[in-house]
């Protein structure tokens, strides 16, 4: 619904063709975009028209025939006018939303019909502060701040939060007085607006009513007024029906859960399992367990024991060689001279 207020916008019809182009067909290995004629400069022989061009046209040129708005039926809008109206009504809803109402004395609020006959603002400031609902005002107020983006350019400069909604039956004057108000907005109870009464889709905007005002929604709303959708429950505590005698007493007892089974066990990995099915080799499996875990223990010193048996041997070995190299040897019979007789 928010759609329906935008404006039509599309590119200009000849951007990007008011060049004087012509493909220059095939068979001279360049692609058959259309090019700029004429030679003496660099534009000359540029591709033109194509949105992969400088200076051409954009992809799916912008159109003023789009669909711009959105057809909503008149029993939808009047349906969710009056679910709005109602949420305005739930003081956790208007909290939810972000409006600050905890002096307020009560939800929805109601004031005389001397408040439309309100003129200066001065005056509908001090009605505010009277009933607890300037704190609101000045929440607005508090955050304004310039928009990010290129809306700051468009006449869209600040951004500001909802106040309160004033709801009148007759102007009097009350549109001037509330209408300089930061992030108050005013609303005739004949023309109530969607968009006013729940915000970027978010119901529980706090109202501010007069009593003519809010009488009349009887009269718009009443038998012989718009239809609205029906309740669908008379008793909205689900959980006191349940548990009522009149509904325990018919409906069946609570089924009880299925019994969980736990997963059974691998005896190939449980010895646990594996002792129920066969206790001698469970307990064979621990003995090879233990066995392997004093094997473990004891692998130190069994390593150091064989470590020292071997270098014993190579040190007895060694000296077995030196021993037979020694003896081996050949003396030499003239190393001290000999005489011949």
């Amino acid at each position: 619904m928010n759609k329906n207020k935008r404006q039509a916008y599309a590119v200009n019809i000849h951007a990007g063709k008011k060049a004087v182009a012509s493909s220059w067909g095939t068979g001279r290995a360049v692609a058959r975009i259309p090019r700029v004629g004429g030679s003496g400069t660099s534009r000359s022989g540029q591709g033109a028209y194509g949105n992969m061009c400088r200076g051409g046209r954009m992809f799916a040129p912008t159109k003023i025939w789009r669909k711009w708005h959105k057809k909503i039926n008149s029993t939808q809008k009047r349906y969710a006018v009056a679910s709005a109206l109602a949420a305005t009504a739930v003081p956790a809803l208007v909290m939810a939303r972000g409006h600050v109402v905890d002096e307020v004395p009560e939800i929805p609020l109601v004031l005389e019909n001397a408040v439309e006959n309100t003129r200066k603002t001065s005056q509908a400031k001090d009605i505010l502060a009277a009933v607890g609902a300037i704190e609101d005002v000045d929440k607005a107020a508090n955050s304004k701040q310039i928009r990010a983006g290129k809306g700051k350019m468009r006449n869209r400069r600040y951004t500001l939060r909802r106040g309160p909604l004033v709801i009148y039956a007759s102007n009097d004057g009350v549109e001037k007085a509330f209408r300089n108000l930061p992030g108050v907005e005013l609303c005739c109870v004949d023309r109530l607006n969607l968009l006013q009464l729940a915000p970027g889709g978010h119901m529980g905007r706090f109202c501010i009513w007069s009593k003519a005002a809010f009488e009349k929604l009887e009269e718009i709303y009443g038998d012989d007024g718009k239809r609205i959708p029906l309740a669908s429950m008379m008793n909205a505590d689900v959980a006191r029906i349940i548990n009522s005698d009149e509904v325990q007493s018919v409906v069946r007892a609570a089924k009880l859960p299925n019994k969980k089974y736990t997963p059974k066990a691998n005896p190939l990995r449980s010895i646990e399992a594996l002792e129920k099915l066969d206790p001698y080799r469970a307990e064979a499996r621990r003995a090879e367990s233990r066995a392997l875990a004093e094997r473990i223990k004891n692998k130190e010193a069994t390593l150091a024991k064989k470590r020292k048996a071997k270098a014993d041997r190579q040190k007895y070995k060694a000296a077995g060689k030196a021993y037979f190299e020694k003896v081996s040897q050949q003396g030499d019979v003239c190393a001290e001279g000999f005489a011949i007789e």
